[in-house]
């Protein structure tokens, strides 16, 4: 993590991020730690986010993690009593804590299945109605990551599709529950992201890369970065009258459909 404080854009925040231990959900963290935020990390395994936490301090920012399996529900209560406790009330809530593996329908198991839609559905209902009573309200910001296999099928994503589906109306419904409480809910719906699992996975090479980005109008994979930037925005004042909306982020891959991506992959 780059040691750049900017405008302290976040100074005074306080935010919970679920999955927050690596890829694109650790480099919001740090770009949130980096405008001023304290920022608490939440995942499944203590050693991996206290090396996450101890980056982001390494460059001056507040963080620290908080193990905790999302599909616990007791879990995660803990994990936000635990933050509010060390940090004082949330204002930022991020919830990216995500399971995947490529498989067809018919060679996944129910429990592959529920697996997924476990962590990242029910995970994301747990972390919201977990985190309610300890947000900062009015002002307080709800961000969902999602995926645009949600709107978008994929072969071999069936379970992911269905759980962030899932996760976009359920972001939606709680847009107009919460309203009047002044919390705004909103998803960032990330395409093909280099630097992560994903794409290591989709594309494991320099020629099945080169395919891969043809099929993306604007020619590349995004970056890390790119979805920090989004969540910045998006919890900040420049946004606060947006809420239930679903923010792709995609490079326009989404606009030519999941067979032109998955195609050019195969050649």
């Amino acid at each position: 993590m780059a040691r750049v404080f900017q405008d302290h854009l976040l100074a005074g925040k306080v935010a919970f991020i679920t999955g927050g231990g690596s890829g694109i959900n650790l480099r919001i963290a740090e770009r949130f730690a980096q405008h001023g935020a304290k920022v608490a990390l939440m995942g499944r395994t203590a050693e991996k986010l206290e090396r996450a936490a101890e980056g982001i301090r390494a460059a001056g920012g507040e963080a620290l993690g908080v193990a905790g399996d999302v599909r616990n529900y007791g879990e995660v209560e803990a994990a936000i009593r635990k933050t509010a406790q060390e940090y004082g009330l949330i204002d930022i809530l991020v919830c990216g804590a995500a399971g995947n593996f490529p498989a067809p329908v018919m060679g996944m198991s129910a429990n592959g299945f529920k697996a997924v839609v476990d962590i990242d559905l029910l995970g994301t209902f747990n972390t919201c109605r977990a985190a309610f009573d300890w947000l900062r309200k009015p002002g307080a910001s709800v961000i969902s990551i999602s995926a645009t296999f949600a709107f978008m099928p994929a072969a071999y994503q069936a379970h992911v599709g269905a759980a962030k589906a899932g996760v976009d109306t359920l972001s939606k419904t709680l847009a107009i529950e919460w309203a009047s409480s002044g919390v705004r809910v909103n998803v960032i719906s990330p395409g093909p992201i280099d630097d992560t699992e994903g794409i290591r996975r989709l594309a494991p090479g320099q020629e099945a890369r080169r395919r891969a980005m043809a099929a993306i109008p604007l020619g590349r994979f995004g970056t890390r970065d790119e979805i920090a930037g989004l969540a910045l925005f998006l919890c900040s004042d420049a946004a606060s009258f947006i809420t239930g909306a679903i923010c792709v982020c995609d490079g326009g891959q989404s606009l030519l459909g999941s067979h032109a991506l998955v195609s050019a992959v195969a050649g």
